[in-house]
Formats: structure tokens, sequence, C-alpha cells
């Protein structure tokens, strides 16, 4: 292994910080966005509240390692229910309804994968001043690692983000910024002034960046203003620096802007003389408070008041807002608050020490530790607090005026343990959180009596109540909601107060959304699932397995399952050979209409028939019930194939398109037969070729696409319920020849299309309302179809005049951002370029000729604020996907006039009004692996669903079956690797089959399937959470018996001098004289114990088959099934090995046990059988254990010995004594053996039989803290790879013949790279095959060639794969290429990213032979024109780049 790819799979979702901000809009966008939605009756349900509505939301903005999302959280008034219902399938409301909304969820605006991890985000606001009628936006701001800070804002032209300042003070030129120093205990940390007038940033812990904000009116000679529409955001001007130690400050701790200044005032918390727990009772209050006025024109910060005799344990500022002012600073076990006139302080619990005796401290009710606290403020004078142990407490602050005259601390809910808390507008706060879920919570503040109408108490106490079963979106994983719906009274007063001006402030609180997130993953296990298929092969074995991941944290510690591929749950299957289609139709019968009208939502409808075309006939199934075949007893056309089915007029008829005609059904009975022929009198000689190839329909038209490249369009007219052909004359005459084609209907009372159009007439709502049969309008909308021609271009035409309302030039190019190219020339530039680089990239042929539109689809699905998607696939198997977006830009204004005097020309006569707003920008699929499209004719891959299983989406057949499904406005893609290629698909809802559908396999069987229910599918792979309310430690997976042994801790309460009297060395017979300690409180300990866990059958919660207790103040630290080789009777013997360590503290001499375990597992009893075999103890702790060729490998402590198992007991066989300090790791190949020590780098040894030695083979000289360890396998290759604490990943090989090893005595290093996240945990996975083509040559890849996958603390899933020379030096140079071709978000640099990082230590650089796939990805997001150039020049081709990403991507689709 010579080379090898970083391919993340999972990125990771632990959220680090959370911030909120009007990114997206700003406040005065709000009162002109939501009145026109609220219906009429709105008034009347708002007679005692002044305020509707819940006032202007700002964006959401989390960041979790290197991924940037950005949220806008979208409400729902309770009182419009009327028409939510389609909304209300989509996403089940929680937590009932709470001042007047009836839910809120986050949906996602944009999400960035950046190259560098977020240290820390900040807001630059717009100002306070003009917030209410102000047009301008805020800014994020980002850190970096050592001093990089960038200024992100968003552009509505191309619906993301861009840079607008960038700032770095790192490099050369500012190493003495450092002074000295190499290694710092932080990454940069910003604070925003509140007004937005500038920011600090502390850099290499003592020097202050201050970022002065651009005045109002932008930057000079900008044209930001005119181009966004009148909103600019905010900006950053210029920047200077200060230097803390000038001004005496050293050890800073935190800061903060305050507010109620003239000019922005910073606070800094630092610390004189540092101090240590052995010195607390002599030097205990050691920190102090300076208050610097900012003066960012003279550049200068005068001291303006400062505070002194802060306990030492003072960690955090919070900033009091306005009227209030003044500061609050967070200690361990205090608070105090200090302004420039007053201060206050209120003890938390016992260990609180006053500075002297004089001092009076008011106490709270309850003791609690506010170590590692993060705050946010709920109204101006209630500050909300989360603790370390996940409680929310409330702190009020008792104010007369602007005086602060005590602190008041109250308990509130448990939730989430949070890494980060913000509010976001008046009414909602964000947990965001690495340990578990990060929840949306809304919030509501009344007085004593509370505005909650009378049955929304219940509604909120139980969250999971008010959900359907069937649409609980499988909300039972998230503890946290437990915790929150726990029994708990849900209001929370306030003690009394003496003022009278201060009334009792009651707080609600209601989970509103979540975000699921996996990490941290401290260990994985690679298992079998339940239903996996013994019989697979190849790709489709994959999905037979699954990841059992231990991840969170005490309470919100869980199990986390993560399948990759959807293996859906079979209720049926058939063999049906030769099918070429499925499809299901519905059928609204005009008798039993009435009790139609009582099933009020049309998705509960049951479907009527099945159609299955075959190759010479066509079968039809009845299906309300089971499937029975009612082929001859149907008027329906079975004598050949059909190429389409499907429902018009609102589902009282049914069409079904065959080759030469079509048939429209009413039932089973046929009301009208209609055939084509071809239509202008040149082509009535070769009629007889031309047939239909395929259809879309959009009620009440059918577009139908013919085999020679024309189409035809059939118009229904509801009241009679017939069909006519209509041969659009339009595109007789062209001789452009169409490859592709649909329909889209803009369904809703309010077109989404219609809003980007600029004709007020269009804005009044044209479409009459068409009678349903029963007396229901039908939702009206507008109908417009989609073409594209040979030569690349997308048109999009309405329907039915057919006047272009929106054309694309070159749409199969790919370009990230689409707009109507009439109103485009002048602006956009690439496609001049593309116009210049078409002669000259095509110096080497490159497959040219299949870049052409196969199939297009564009969807909206239901709900209030979607927006239409576009798919499109190219020939060569390509997915273009574009999701569409409003931008009104103001030079479209002058070109109107002349597009109105050309649509007046128009041949129709109708005048089109051009979709001038309408912008589609490009979603990156790099998860989907393309396909190798067939010669034959293609089928259509893409099926619309609007519920399967609760979820919409699409799903796209083909050799690579994939799931699209849409979440919050993004899509999630799952892909289904267990049937192999999938012909037909089509949805089935009766009533066996409740939300399901209907595949059929190249095989020729068809399956009846459901999704599996218990997976949330909206993460980046499914995955399902099982609570264990515990800390999970380690996990194994015992293969024999199908279990899981699990390591984990529960902290349980104890007297304290039972847990002094342990921490006593027996043997020295010390005594505590236990007459001068008053030993009266209790202490945590984390209890150990070991969980057999089994998976359920039905897929529900995991049973724990048994339990081995661990012995008080002892820790289980690995648990591992091994196969010794008994020597006295011969045999082998599987057992579970457990290693553990005594935990005594310092005094104590550290002990140890091995445990071995059988475990006899009956399906029949709940328990399993799990009986010691044995257990010995020993000196150090047993970190690590392994088996090796029958032997066992037990690292205690400084020692690694090698035992014999003889049945009764383990003896010592040999040992090595090489100094490792503490044993990380241990992993085995054959009798090589690599182990991983927390300091001192990895050992390479061998075990030799025959003389019974394990002998020392190389190690790595260097000091480094190693993570995890594993053997990388490439055919006969076999090297090291070890992660660090640095978060790199080294790779080192045994090369005794080189002379650099010392003789063999040192490994060598192979490659060398930055993760950028902690990886806990190495697993070796075999690579799959990737010739799956046909004309690879045979037996070219090795066989023998491993890849590893690896998960990280930030809850990322990834893999490092080998590769060949010949790929990694084109992948290699391609990458070089990338850095600068690509535009990275926030201008950061992938290389620079993915150096290794020493931390200051010395280090001498390895290859750099591992390619970065992050990097790599962006290829396929270029236009095809940049493309072609840049594979040109770097000496190859377009496809064989995309043959080689594609193979790697093939090669690591693991489970």
């Amino acid at each position: 292994m010579s080379y090898a790819a970083y391919k993340l799979m999972h990125p990771p979702t632990g959220i680090d910080n959370c911030a909120s901000g009007f990114i997206t809009h700003s406040p005065a966008d709000f009162a002109s966005r939501i009145l026109p939605v609220q219906t009429e009756d709105i008034d009347s349900v708002w007679p005692s509240t002044p305020t509707p509505g819940v006032g202007p939301i700002p964006n959401l903005i989390v960041t979790a390692a290197n991924v940037l999302e950005l949220y806008v959280v979208r409400v729902q008034e309770d009182g419009n229910n009327a028409n939510k219902d389609s909304a209300s399938l989509a996403q089940p409301q929680r937590g009932g309804v709470m001042a007047g909304l009836s839910g809120a969820s986050l949906e996602l605006v944009c999400s960035y994968r950046l190259h560098g991890n977020v240290e820390s985000v900040g807001v630059l606001s717009s100002g306070a001043e003009e917030r209410t009628g102000g047009r301008r936006r805020d800014s994020i701001i980002l850190t970096f690692e050592d001093a990089k800070i960038s200024v992100l804002e968003f552009d509505d032209s191309v619906y993301g983000l861009r840079t607008s300042s960038m700032h770095c003070f790192e490099g050369p030129q500012w190493l003495h910024l450092k002074k000295g120093r190499e290694s710092f205990a932080r990454g940069p940390l910003i604070k925003v002034d509140p007004l937005g007038r500038c920011a600090g940033v502390l850099v290499y812990g003592l020097q202050m960046i201050i970022l002065k904000a651009a005045e109002a009116g932008g930057l000079a000679g900008d044209d930001g203003a005119s181009s966004t529409g009148g909103s600019v955001s905010a900006r950053i001007q210029s920047s200077y620096m200060i230097s803390l130690r000038d001004l005496d400050v050293k050890h800073v701790k935190d800061f903060i802007f305050v507010h109620g200044y003239i000019e922005p005032v910073l606070v800094i918390l630092h610390e004189k003389e540092l101090t240590w727990a052995g010195r607390l009772p002599y030097k205990h209050h050691t920190c102090l408070i300076s208050a610097l006025s900012i003066s960012t024109t003279l550049k200068q910060h005068p001291l303006i008041w400062s505070a002194t005799n802060l306990p030492h344990d003072a960690y955090k500022l919070l900033a009091v807002p306005s009227p209030i002012g003044g500061v609050l600073v967070v200690c361990a076990n205090t608070v105090h608050y200090h302004s420039q006139s007053a201060s206050c302080i209120l003890a938390l619990n016992n260990y609180a020490v006053p500075v002297d005796s004089s001092q009076e401290m008011s106490r709270s009710s309850f003791n609690v530790e506010l170590d590692a606290a993060n705050a946010t403020w709920l109204s101006n004078d209630v500050a909300m607090l989360s603790t370390k142990s996940g409680e929310l407490l409330l702190l009020t602050l008792v104010h007369d005026g602007r005086i602060v005259q005590k602190l008041d601390l109250s308990k509130s809910k448990a939730s989430v343990l949070t890494s980060g808390i913000t509010t976001v507008g008046s009414s909602f706060f964000f947990l965001g959180s690495r340990l578990g879920d990060s929840l949306l919570v809304q919030f509501h503040c009344g007085s004593s009596s509370s505005m909650l109408t009378p049955g929304a108490k219940e509604e909120v106490g139980d969250i999971e109540g008010d959900i359907p079963s069937t649409k609980r979106l499988r909300r039972s994983s998230s503890d946290a909601l437990q915790d929150m719906a726990n029994d708990e009274e849900l209001s929370l007063y306030g003690s009394d107060l003496n003022n009278a001006q201060s009334a009792q402030k009651t707080f609600s609180f209601t989970v509103r959304d979540s975000l699921i997130n996996v990490g941290p993953l401290k260990d994985f296990s690679y298992g079998l699932r339940m239903n996996a298929d013994p019989n697979a092969t190849g790709v489709a074995k994959q999905s037979n397995y699954e990841l059992v991941c231990c991840s969170g944290h005490g309470k919100n510690g869980a199990l986390c399952v993560l399948q990759r591929s959807i293996r859906p749950e079979v209720i049926t299957q058939e063999a049906i050979p030769g099918c070429k289609g499925l499809w299901t139709v519905y059928h609204k019968n005009s008798r039993n209409q009435a009790e139609h009208s009582k099933t009020a939502a049309e998705d509960d409808e049951y479907h009527a028939y099945l159609i299955i075309s075959l190759e010479s006939r066509t079968m039809v199934l009845q299906t309300v019930s089971n499937l029975e075949e009612v082929t001859e007893n149907v008027d329906y056309f079975v004598q050949g194939s059909t190429i389409y089915a499907g429902n018009l007029f609102g589902r009282r008829r049914v069409i079904q398109v065959y080759s030469r005609g079509a048939r429209i059904l009413d039932g089973a009975f046929m009301t009208q037969d209609l055939s084509f022929r071809a239509t202008n009198s040149e082509a009535a000689t070769n009629s007889q070729n031309s047939a239909v190839s395929s259809v879309s329909i959009a009620d009440p038209y059918v577009l139908l696409m013919m085999t020679d490249g024309s189409i035809q369009l059939l118009v229904g007219d509801p009241s009679t319920c017939t069909m006519s052909i209509n041969n659009l004359a339009v595109f007789q005459s062209s001789k452009k020849s169409i490859t592709a084609c649909a329909l889209y209907h803009d369904r809703g009372t309010e077109p989404w299309l219609r809003t980007t159009s600029t004709d007020a007439w269009l804005l009044t709502g044209v479409g009459e309302a068409i009678e349903g049969p029963d007396g229901t309008p039908h939702d009206q909308g507008d109908i417009y179809c989609v073409l594209c021609y040979e030569s690349g271009t997308l048109e999009i035409y309405d329907v039915p005049n057919f006047s272009c309302v929106f054309s694309v030039d070159s749409f199969v190019s790919g370009r990230i951002y689409l707009g109507d190219d009439l109103f485009q020339e002048s602006s956009d530039d690439s496609q001049k370029l593309s116009k210049n680089s078409e002669g000259a990239g095509h110096g080497r042929k490159d497959n040219n000729q299949n870049l052409k539109v196969v199939e297009l689809a564009m969807h909206r699905w239901p709900g209030e604020n979607t927006r239409p998607f576009l798919f499109g696939i190219l020939a060569d198997g390509t997915i273009l996907c574009y999701h569409a977006y409003l931008y009104e830009g103001l030079e479209n204004a002058s070109k109107s006039e002349v597009v109105s005097i050309q649509s007046s020309s128009n041949p129709s006569g109708a005048s089109a009004s051009r979709l001038k707003n309408l912008r589609f920008s490009r979603v990156p699929l790099d998860t989907y692996t393309r396909e190798e499209m067939s010669a034959e004719t293609p089928f259509p891959r893409i099926t619309m669903f609007k519920n399967v299983g609760g979820y919409p989406g699409f799903f796209l057949s083909g050799s690579r079956p994939t799931w699209f499904m849409k979440f919050r406005e993004r899509l999630r893609i799952h892909p289904q690797l267990c049937d192999g290629p999938i012909i037909a698909f089509t949805v089935l809802h009766n009533m066996y089959c409740n939300h399901g559908f209907i595949y059929v396999t190249s095989q020729g069987t068809l399956k009846i399937c459901q999704l599996p229910s218990l997976l949330s599918y909206d993460n980046y792979w499914p995955v399902q959470k099982i609570p264990l309310k515990a800390t999970p430690h380690q996990v194994t997976y015992f293969a024999e018996k199908n279990l899981y042994p699990l390591i984990v801790s529960v902290p349980v309460l104890k007297p304290v001098n039972q847990v002094l009297s342990s921490m006593v060395d027996q043997e020295g017979g010390h005594q505590i004289e236990h007459d001068n300690l008053n030993l009266d409180g209790t202490y945590t300990v984390e209890e150990f114990e070991v969980r057999i866990l089994e998976p359920e059958n039905s897929g529900g919660q995991w049973q724990t088959k048994g339990t081995i207790r661990m012995q008080s103040s002892e820790n289980a630290l690995t648990v591992r099934v091994v196969t010794l080789s008994n020597t006295t009777t011969r045999e082998n013997v599987t057992l579970l090995a457990i290693g553990t360590a005594y935990v005594q503290g310092e005094d104590v001499a550290a002990r140890g046990r091995v445990l071995l375990f059988s475990v006899d597992s009956t399906s029949e009893s709940s328990q399993a059988a799990v009986s010691e075999v044995y257990s010995k103890e020993m000196k150090g702790a047993i970190s690590a254990l392994a088996s090796i060729q029958g032997y066992l490998l037990v690292a205690s402590g400084p020692k690694v010995i090698l035992h014999k198992w003889t049945g009764s007991e383990l003896s010592g066989v040999a040992f090595f004594d090489a100094p490792p300090l503490y044993v990380v790791s241990l992993n085995i190949v054959k009798n090589f053996i690599l182990l991983g020590d927390i300091h001192k780098s990895i050992y390479f040894l061998s075990w030799k039989e025959q003389g019974s030695q394990l002998t020392l083979l190389a190690k790595d000289f260097g000091s480094l803290d190693c993570f995890a360890t594993e053997f990388l396998i490439d055919g006969s290759t076999l090297s090291l790879m070890v992660s660090d604490d640095q978060k790199n990943v080294q790779i080192f090989y045994y090369a005794p013949k080189v002379s650099e090893s010392w003789k063999g005595q040192k490994l060598l290093s192979r490659a060398e790279f930055h993760v950028g996240a902690h990886v806990t945990k190495f697993l070796r996975l075999q690579m799959l095959p990737a010739s799956d083509r046909t004309n690879a040559p045979a037996g070219s890849d090795k066989t023998n060639r491993f890849a590893l996958m690896f998960g990280t603390l930030d809850g990322s899933i990834g893999c490092i794969a080998p590769l060949d020379e010949l790929t990694f030096r084109r992948l290699q140079s391609l990458q070089k290429k990338l850095v600068d071709a690509v535009s990275h978000v926030a201008g950061l640099n992938p290389r620079s990213f993915r150096q290794f990082h020493s931390n200051g230590k010395a280090h001498r650089p390895g290859p750099d032979s591992i390619v970065d796939c992050e990097l790599l990805c962006h290829y396929d997001m270029l236009p095809f024109e940049h493309q072609l150039e840049i594979a040109n020049q770097i000496g190859t081709t377009r496809s064989q780049i995309i043959s080689n990403l594609n193979d790697l991507t093939l090669g690591t689709s693991f489970l």
C-alpha cells in the first residue's frame, strides 16, 4: 500500500457552535411576508393577544466540525389548519399548541462542507436602531484554527453564502504574535458588539483583533445595494490589533461586548496569577474583569472600569441586555453581577468562598455546580443556563430600573447535554449538542395565569401523545424529548419577589423539532442485520451488515444502529419474468361517492388496480385487499405491453397508454379509445415506426413523446372526461429533435412558479376551480412542460398555450446556477468561456456523444414553503439535480420591455409572461454512485412519491437503485443494494400494505414491501437510536450467537466516607481518623457493567440478555470476543474476555482483572446463560486484550503478556517489556502484533511459537498520543495505520532492508494526512470488486485489498482505501488543479487543512500519498466544459477520471 484515498462517507453531526441572526432576510421582510399567507379567519382567533404570531424570526446557524448549515424556522399558526392537511402529512406537528403556534420546523437554506473546522461563530448584526424598519441583514463571521477569520453574507442571486471579507493573522509575517509559543489551548474566539459596530477575535490567547464594521452605506464603489434588491448585509471594513500583554492582561478566559454604551465596550475576564488546587486556601480569588472602551477610529482602548477578586474558577461572561446592562460572571460555584455602578453575588453551593468575612453572599435555594455551563437570554432579565448534567436553570435578575438588587436561580426542566444554546427570535431557543440530538424548543413567558389554551397543557406534557402511530417519525428514540416530556410540572414560578413591579414570570416549553446526531462515536462494531440474506453476493451482500455504535454520554448515551443501504421489509414476493413496468391507479367510483366524502384525506385512499407490463402482454390485478388477477374481466389493452398508466380527472378515470394508442377507462370499463397517427404529410410514409416512447401526466393533460423525437399532447375535458389529441404545431415546424420532456403541475392555491413571473395579472389567480364529482373544488394550479433538445437546451413552456416562458442554453453542461437566458447574456461570462473551450478541449477524443438528456422530471412536493426540484438524467449516467429559487434582480427590469415586444409577435397569440425571476441552483449528489448506462433503450427511472412510509421523495430505479427522500427542503440519498438492479417501481397503499411499494428486480421477482419503520431517514445514513440512559464505552460483536456485549457506566451517588475508605491501600493498614472529618456529603461514582444485548427480530427495542456487574470502583476497560485453544483438550473455545482496572486514587497501586465468560444463548429464554469461567487479578490496568493463534494477549499496564489457556486457568508463556506506558489498542494479523501506546506511538511485534518468544520488530521513535491503530492490507503489502490526538492519521511500514530504517528498528512513514476529527476506531473491511463493467481486464485489481473504515468523535464516518499508483497519480494531479479551479466556501485552502498538524512538536514531514476525496468530489460539480478542460490539462480524459472516482465509490460501498 503505497497510495491511498481518504473518503468521508457520513459527514459530522455533533453540533459544536450555534448562533442566530437575520441572514437570509431582514426583520422588515417579515411584515410583508407573513400577512398574505394568513386566511381571513385568523382575526377571530386573536381577539385577546395584541401581537399576531411571534414577530420576526431570525435564521439558525449551526456548525458541526467542518460542516456549516443555515436554517430558517418555519412556523405554523394555529387557526389556518384548513389548507394544512397536505403539509401535516409530511411533518407531523410536535408539542401541541402554544402561544398561537401549532408547530415549527427547521428548513435547510444551505449546507457546506468547509476545508477547515469552525472554531467559533459570531453574527455581525446590522445595527439595532434600524431593526424595525431596517432592510439590512446580518453576516456570519467564522474563525478557523490558528488565526483565520472569514465573513460570509447571504447572496440572493445564488441562494447561498458568499465571502465578503477574509482576515488572516498566521504565517511567517505574523509569527511574532505567538510570542514564541507553539501550542494553544483553544482556537480563535469571536465575540461581536450587540449593535454590530465591531467584533473582537482573541487569537493565540493574548492578541485581540478588532474588526471594524463598515458604515451603513456599504463599501465604497460596491454595487451590493443595487444587486440584492435593496437589502445589504453588514460588512467588515478594516481590522487592527490590540496586544493584551501591553495592557498587562494575561491568561484571558473570556471576553464580551456589553450593552448600553455609546461606544463599544469590551469586558475581558482574565487571571492575574495562576493558582492550582493545592494553593486554593491561600490564593483563591485570582480573576478580574477589565472594561475597555473601544474607539475604532482612533484605535484607542482606555480602561473605563474594572472589578477584582473574582474566584479562580470564573470562566464565562454574559452581557446583560438593555436596559439593565452590565455583565454576569459565571463561576463553578458562584454567579456574580458587575456593572459600573453595582455588583451582587449568588452562591450556588457550599464550596462558594467569600473574599473576606464582611462580604455577604445570598445563597440559592438548591445546590448546583455550574462549571461547563452554556447560557442564553430568554428575556432582558432572565437567562437560561444549561448545566453539565443537562438541567436547564433560569437565572432572574431582580432589578429596580438599571440597578440589579439580587440574583435568583430556579430549576426548570431536564434536557440534552448542550455544547451551545442560542435564542432564536422572541419565542424559540435552540439547544445544540455534541452528545445527543439537538432540539428546537418554543418557550412562552406569561404572567401567573398561563396563556395556554385549556387543553394544551396535557398536549405539551406528553410530546409523543398527539402524533398518530403511523406518522410518529420514530421519535421515541430521542431520549431528550422523554426527559422534557416526563411528569414534571411545566410551569416554573419565580420565588416571591418583594418589589411589586416585577410580576411572577412563568415559562412553559415545548420541543418543536430536533436534529439527529450520531456522535461522538467512541467505538463501533460490524454485525449482521436481523433480516440478512445468506445467499447474497457482491455488492448486495453489503446490506446484510450494520454498524452498531457507542455514542453519546450520560443520559444521552445511546446505541446508534447505522445502515447505509435500505433493506425493505418484504411482505410478499412473486416471480414474474419479463416484466417491463408497474403502475398502480386509483378509481373514484361515482356510486360509492358518499363513503368517499367521509374519508377526508385523499392520501389514505387505497389503490384499485395494479397494471404489470410484460414483453408481449399486460396483466391487470385488483389491489384493494389481496392482489387478484382480473386481466380477463377488464377492458384494458392486454394484447401488448403498456407504456404508461395513470389517473386523470381527479382520479375518476384511468388512462392506459400503449405504443400505438391509449384507452380511457372508468374502473374496468373503457370509455374512450385513441390511436396515434403521424401528423404531418411527409411523416405519413414512415408512420409505421413512430410509436410512443415515454409519457408524462399532469391532470388533465397527457404529454406523449414519440420514438422519432416528436411530441403530442392529449388534452382532457373534465366535464365529459374525454381526451382529444393536440399535435402541437409549434414543434412540428421546428426541426430540432427533442430528447426528453416532462409535464410539471404547479399545484396549490398559490402556485410557486407564478410568483417568479412579473406580470400582475398572473398573480390574481386565473385558474378557475375545477369542481370534483363530489362537489369539492380541486386544487387548481399551473401546468408547464419542460423539454430538452438534442442540442442540450432546456425550455419550459406553459400549457396549453405552449409559449416559451423559460429557456436555458446548454443545460447538459451542468452549470451551478441556471437563469432565464433572455435576461442573462450580459451578466454570465461562463457561457462565453464554454463557447471558446468548445474547440480547444476536444483534441483528445472524449465521449461527447452521450451528453444528452434522456429523462427529465420536475416536481414540487406538497407543503407550504416547498420549492420545485428539477432532475435530468444524462446518457452517460450523470444525474443533474437542481433546486428552484426566486431572485428578483434589478438588472432584469430594464430588459422586460424588450421581451414584451418579442412575445407579442408570438405565433400562438397568447402573450407569454417569462419566468424571469426563476433561478435554479445545482444540488451536489456526491453520495450517489452513478451507474454505467446500457446501450439498450432506457426505461423511465424516476418514480415520484408523495408518501411512502410517511416520507415524500422519489425512487431511482436502474442498476444502482436509490431512494431520494426530502426532509427540510434537502434531499437525503439512501441506496438500496440488496436486490441488485431494479427495473420498475411503484407505490402501493391498501389494507395489507400501508403506504408501501412494489418493485421488480432484474431477475424477474416482484416484491411488495414497506420501509423499515424504526429507522430515522433524516440523516446522512438511516439510523436507529436505542437509548441506554448510560454512557457506552466499548461494543463488540459475538458472531456465533449474534449478541453485542457492551460496556456501559452509570453514575451513582455514594456517601463520601464510603468512597474515601475504598481509596486506602488495604495492605498498608492506613486508617483514616474519622473523628476529625465531617463526611456527610455524597459523591458521584461511575459504576461499570457489561450488558449483553440482542437485536430484536421484529425491529423493536433491543433486549438485554445478560448483565455482568463490576466490583465497586472497578472500571471495565475493554471487552473482546476471543478464540482460545485449550491446551489440554486441543479444542478451540470462543469466550468473552473483559479487562478491568481498579480506580482508587493515586495512593493505591494499580490493579486490574482479566475475566473470561462463556455465553450460551437460548432463543426461548429471555436471559442468556453467562457464566464466569475464570478470573485473575494482575498488576496494572488491563487496557487491551486480543487472541493470537489460540493464545490470549493481555496488555496490563506497562507489560504485554501472552497467556495459554489450559481450560481452567491462564498461564503466561511470553512477555514483552519495552516501555509502553498504557496500551490503547492491540491489532493482530496472522502472527504480527500492532500495539498503540497512549504516549509512545506504535510498536510492531511478532510471535514465534517454536521458541515461544515475542520479539520487537520495529517501532516509531517519535512521541505520538495514539487514539486507534489497525493494519492496512493491500495485496501482499502490510502497512500500519495510526490516528492521534491532533486529528491526524499516519501510515507506517516495516522495511528492514532500507537504510533509513536503522537495520529495521525504525518504522518508516508511508503517508500522513489531517482528518480534522479524532479517529477513535478503525475497522478493516475487504474492498468490493469495482469492475462490474465487462471491459475491465480480468484479474486486474488485487483481490486481497482492504479499506479501513473509521469513526470519529464528531459523528463522522469515513474510510481510507488503498489505490494503485496510476490511479493515484491521476487523481493527485487532478487534486492539485482543483485547489485553484473550485471556489472554496469561506476562502479556505484545502491543502493547508490536510497538512499534518504537529502542535509545535518537532515532526519530519512524511510523503503526501493520500488523495482527498472531499476535494475530488467537486470535480463532478464543475460545468462539463471545465471538466474537459481540466482533464485535458492533466493529460487524461473526463471519462477516465469519472470511472476512477466511481470505482473508488463502488469499492467502498460498505453497509
